[in-house]
């Protein structure tokens, strides 16, 4: 990878109950120990965090007070990989059926973005509407159909 772009990714889903609810308790107890784990691991820039600097929970998107939404950039896809599938982020997407309902239409994209720049909740839509409407291509695409930083 070059120092020139970097990866960003966001990731959405529609919870279950309000993340102060007793329903969501599961995953809201697990989140700070998450969050610093990608803080942590190699290859993460920068996540989406609240004023005080702890998580993402108050941010929705496309205007649904139920699409919560995970924003962050890493390295490279390897770098990103290894942190999803790892035993802790893993142990909770095995559970995420518990706190999330299930999304007909794509929920995660990732796209290159130059080295710095920090997407914005607006470009985020934009990125997973691209996906939507047109399927993985450089400008939004998928851990399973990727593409190269641009030359």
């Amino acid at each position: 990878m070059s120092a020139d772009y970097e990866l960003a990714q966001v990731n959405i889903g529609r919870i279950l109950a309000p993340f102060d609810s007793e329903a969501m308790y599961g995953f809201t107890s697990k989140l700070e120990e998450v969050n610093a784990v990608a803080d942590g691991a190699e290859g993460f820039v920068w996540r989406l965090v609240d004023e005080g600097g702890a998580d993402a929970t108050d941010f929705r998107v496309f205007g649904d007070e139920w699409l919560a939404v995970n924003l962050s950039v890493w390295t490279s896809p390897e770098a990103l990989h290894a942190y999803v599938f790892g035993p802790e982020h893993r142990a909770m997407l095995k559970r995420r059926r518990e706190w999330f309902a299930h999304l007909a239409e794509a929920y995660s994209a990732m796209w290159w973005v130059p080295a710095g720049h920090r997407p914005a909740l607006p470009e985020a839509e934009k990125r997973l509407t691209i996906l939507r409407e047109k399927g993985p291509t450089a400008e939004a695409f998928t851990m399973k159909e990727s593409f190269p930083e641009p030359a």
